[in-house]
């Protein structure tokens, strides 16, 4: 069975960490490793996760030297790997039971080293346990299958549920940006040629604001993303701007789930 490393960044998120972690040592699969990197958090998660890595050795939590974000908290973890496959995960988010078991079936069965599920949408008050958690109508389907070229037009891949092979790809860093790093990710990975194949089965909870609602901090993602297409792609302005305008499009509808 392979090894599966598990990467979560955690800053200051002792209120859901630890139903994060626990989604993922309550895997069908068991054959993890959760690589967890405190980002420096100031309200007690690294203890927290200390205490949970003595009662399972599969957590492996390690300090980052200095704050740094997300993108250099995940490699740091991923430096750690010794998986088959990584996948992500962040502390405020959890991952149904069989979620690596299903996922690993399709990307063994299939032809492409990066996969990724469907996901629920909860509140992000809800404080419920990942093997409690009652299926709601508020599911972001994933697609069968995604191109670069579908890529550019809106990010298809929900991070929680990202998973991608190193014995194909090699252990694949984040390029080191304040936010849409794992975009960036998945684009630099699909720009060689790799597709990216999508389960349509909902296998992890994501916290998000309140249906329906469109916060400030998805408009904010409009300037991220104008970045990430013109300095990180070197997309045209003409390119670049119909990018934007179905990643703007995309996120609008996913705020409305």
């Amino acid at each position: 069975m392979p090894l599966v490393s598990v990467v979560m960044p955690v800053h200051n998120s002792v209120a859901t960490v630890g139903a994060s972690v626990r989604s993922v040592l309550a895997q069908t699969h068991a054959d993890v490793e959760l690589l967890v990197t405190d980002d420096a958090s100031t309200d007690g998660s690294m203890d927290l996760l200390q205490d949970l890595a003595r009662q399972d050795e599969r957590v492996r939590p390690q300090p980052a030297p200095e704050q740094g974000g997300a993108a250099k908290a995940r490699n740091l973890a991923m430096a750690r790997a010794r998986g088959k496959y990584v996948a992500f995960l962040d502390a405020d988010d959890m991952w149904l039971p069989e979620k690596v078991e299903r996922q690993l079936a399709f990307a063994e069965a299939g032809d492409a080293p990066l996969t990724f599920t469907s996901y629920y949408k909860v509140d992000g008050d809800y404080v419920g346990e990942a093997a409690t958690f009652t299926p709601n109508g508020r599911v972001v389907a994933a697609r069968e299958r995604v191109t670069y070229r579908d890529m550019l037009v809106q990010d298809h891949i929900g991070a929680l549920t990202a998973m991608y092979d190193r014995s194909l790809l090699g252990t694949r860093l984040m390029p080191d940006m304040r936010k849409r790093q794992d975009y960036a990710l998945w684009l630099s990975i699909m720009r060689e040629g790799h597709p990216a194949r999508g389960l349509q089965e909902p296998l992890a909870v994501y916290r998000s604001g309140r249906a329906g609602s469109l916060s400030s901090n998805k408009l904010s993602l409009v300037e991220h993303n104008w970045k990430l297409y013109r300095d990180h792609e070197r997309l045209s302005l003409v390119r670049s701007t119909l990018a934007l305008a179905g990643a703007t499009l995309h996120s609008v509808r996913k705020a409305r789930i």
